[in-house]
């Protein structure tokens, strides 16, 4: 996997487009992947929206590295999630979080050992916009830094 530092500099590299196309947002049940890559062609990403088929205002966004590589996921209307507990918290940010469980939306950032297993409260002034699921999807691209954002089109559902 990979070591912290690693995994930030991935999360602050900035980003733009593989291809320039238009993309539909999923409708309810479906996903939708869209291929970014560096500024400098080196490093590829990809960036998932994943919509509830039962709940219509739950949405998943994520960016992947290495396809199987969560670097950052927001969860929107879906589940509480359940930080791990544990005696030597990973960063004194977390520390509030601590065997909490973390009511949606909510923030998953990369923390070396852990993956994905923690979580924070969707931070308000990155994502004000949480009942606008194409709204957020811009929010999520710049919080990635993507400086490229993708032409989305919205769905009926």
């Amino acid at each position: 996997m990979l070591t912290q530092s690693e995994a930030d500099a991935l999360i602050d590299m900035r980003k733009k487009l593989a291809k320039k196309e238009v993309y539909n947002f999923p409708p309810a049940g479906e996903i939708l992947t869209i291929p970014i890559i560096s500024v400098d062609e080196r490093e590829s990403f990809l960036i998932d929206i994943n919509r509830g088929s039962i709940r219509l205002t739950k949405c998943t966004y994520q960016e992947r590295y290495q396809r199987i590589i969560t670097l950052v996921r927001l969860d929107i209307d879906g589940p509480p999630h359940p930080n791990p507990e544990v005696v030597n918290i990973p960063f004194p940010h977390l520390e509030p979080y601590n065997g909490q469980t973390i009511p949606c939306p909510h923030l998953h950032l990369y923390v070396e050992g852990f993956m994905d297993k923690w979580a924070i409260p969707s931070p308000s002034e990155k994502f004000p916009r949480t009942t606008d699921l194409v709204a957020i999807l811009a929010d999520f691209f710049r919080y990635c830094n993507v400086v490229e954002l993708p032409a989305i089109q919205r769905g009926m559902s």
